[in-house]
């Protein structure tokens, strides 16, 4: 396509972010087209969690009662250690008084996608548009003049507003000249798909096992109906090559230690992938008439859960800043604030608890692990210290701070 949209923004990327991004304001009578650079809705295997208040917000755009009738809800997740065994269960439930969710949702982002695509049909003025690849961008104080790679050829178009929803390596980001503060672990993550079934070995549907050697994070989800599929992350040594890391020997290996089987047994797998982790924040999540949200703006590892839920964090609260703004019910320093908030969160809450959730499933010094293995006992065993973790570590608190932030 190479007519100019009739938009009142553009959203480059059409992953959870960018599309929810989309409805809100869509569901604010705002136009809108969304650039995605494949030919069609990507499947994405890591992120899958989603927490209480991401799903409160997902009821306020209509789209949490698909969902639920998709994923599997998870009123407990544990906390263990390999050679210890079971250190805490964290029971969801001390939340029910906080969230009319207590529990954590799995479900496949790309499960998420298809529901956002059926609920964007009913807006006429929004438009998803595959195989159009942005490009590059130039802006001025009036608008964004963005070239977009079509299949039939290059484009020009301006838009008022341009938001980057286009991931971890966004184009739009590098094309603003937005500096991408942080770093990038040594070490790589795997992610292991099996029909095992954990559980019997007596863990929940979410369990995070620590060990100074290698630890694991297991997760049960849905797949495409029951019984679903096991999850495991666990990280790669450096001097692991990517080709061995992606055998089927090292993903036996890797269950067998959780199994204590021996190499004659044999478990199936469905899938294995590998990828490089980051911690890093845009140093501005706006610039100008640009807006970042999503992996665009922030990355983690994945260890809490916080990514995919800090994303749609972002596209809740720049949905409905930037339509107010669209609409002449706010000036644009409204969407300054989107980046007190929403950096401020980020740096406060998503990169500090999962940069300590890695280092306390991997410490190798046997005082530290079991000064820590105690304090979690004790903190679970009471119901009030219980109840401030998870308010913590299931995000509550973030959305507390942002909500602060004028």
């Amino acid at each position: 396509m190479l007519e100019q949209p009739n938009a009142q923004v553009m959203i480059a990327g059409a992953g959870p972010v960018g599309l929810l991004t989309a409805l809100v304001l869509a569901q604010r009578g705002v136009s809108c087209v969304v650039l995605e650079a494949e030919p069609g809705l990507t499947k994405d295997l890591r992120a899958g969690t989603f927490h209480p208040p991401t799903l409160e917000m997902l009821h306020q755009a209509g789209v949490a009662d698909d969902m639920l009738a998709l994923g599997i809800q998870v009123p407990r997740w544990q906390s263990c250690d390999l050679a210890h065994g079971l250190v805490a269960e964290w029971d969801l439930g001390l939340l029910k008084n906080d969230t009319p969710y207590p529990f954590r949702l799995h479900l496949e982002q790309h499960r998420l996608t298809p529901i956002l695509m059926d609920k964007l049909k009913a807006f006429a003025h929004v438009q998803v548009l595959f195989n159009h690849r942005f490009e590059s961008l130039t802006q001025n104080a009036d608008d964004v003049t963005v070239r977009v790679a079509t299949p039939d050829g290059l484009a020009t178009w301006r838009t008022p507003w341009l938001v980057a929803a286009d991931g971890g390596r966004s184009q739009v980001r590098k094309s603003a000249e937005i500096e991408f503060a942080g770093y990038t672990w040594p070490e790589r993550y795997s992610v292991i798909s099996t029909t095992f079934d954990f559980g019997t070995l007596g863990y929940t549907e979410n369990a995070y096992i620590s060990d100074p050697e290698q630890w694991v994070a297991v997760f049960k989800m849905p797949d495409v109906g029951p019984p679903g599929l096991w999850r495991m992350t666990l990280p790669v040594a450096q001097d692991v090559p990517d080709d061995v890391a992606m055998a089927g020997p090292y993903a036996q290996h890797a269950i067998r230690r959780l199994t204590g089987a021996g190499p004659e047994v044999m478990y199936p797998l469905v899938h294995q992938s590998i990828y490089s982790v980051h911690q890093r924040v845009a140093v501005s999540l706006r610039k100008h008439r640009v807006l970042l949200a999503g992996d665009a703006a922030h990355v983690n590892n994945p260890l809490g859960g916080f990514g995919l839920n800090s994303g749609i964090h972002d596209a809740m609260s720049l949905g409905g800043m930037l339509a107010q703004v669209v609409q002449g019910e706010a000036d644009d320093s409204l969407l300054d604030r989107y980046h007190r908030q929403r950096h401020t969160v980020n740096m406060e809450y998503v990169q500090q608890l999962s940069v300590k959730n890695k280092k306390n499933l991997e410490e190798k010094d046997p005082e530290q692990r079991a000064l820590r293995i105690r304090e979690l006992e004790e903190t679970c065993a009471d119901p009030v210290k219980a109840r401030a973790f998870l308010l913590n570590s299931s995000m509550v608190n973030s959305i507390a701070r942002a909500n602060a932030i004028l």
